[in-house]
């Protein structure tokens, strides 16, 4: 597992910008990357924020915690990762499909185009935007990260 101090020196190397320029472009102090990367001081977490902003990354994913650097807001705008990110997201695995009886069929065609539909698209995203910014939705994600850092 990768841990923050190493993630924040690849981020970092990425961009070719040294220790020195990354604190002061970040307010921070001048040797704060240094302790950072070296594993000395943990960055605050206003400060994992700015360097997640920064970066264009998710604070999971700069912790070390996940491997997709995708932000949630991203998602939730049916953005992608900008083009001139250097990190690459894997594909999904190609799904095999089972033949369906002609029934079906027809119901997947007209759902099919219901989920491809601009307006659908947008609904969805609202509601699920919605649901997820309420106490209930925040419990969710909450019990689901915790169930997922269980497992690493």
């Amino acid at each position: 597992m990768i841990t923050m101090a190493q993630r924040i020196e690849a981020l970092r190397t990425e961009r070719g910008i040294s220790r020195p320029a990354l604190s002061s472009a970040l307010g921070f102090p001048k040797t704060a990357m240094e302790k950072f990367e070296t594993g000395r001081q943990t960055p605050t977490q206003d400060q994992q924020k700015k360097l997640a902003d920064y970066f264009g990354v998710s604070l999971f994913y700069l912790k070390g915690e996940s491997d997709d650097p995708t932000r949630m807001e991203t998602w939730l705008n049916g953005g992608d990762v900008p083009d001139d990110s250097p990190r690459q997201i894997s594909a999904p695995a190609p799904v095999q499909k089972k033949p369906r009886p002609a029934a079906a069929q027809e119901d997947g065609a007209v759902f099919g185009a219901l989920l491809k539909s601009p307006s659908f698209q947008a609904l969805l995203r609202s509601a699920v935007s919605e649901v997820l910014r309420s106490p209930e939705g925040q419990e969710i994600l909450a019990k689901a990260v915790r169930r997922e850092l269980g497992r690493g």
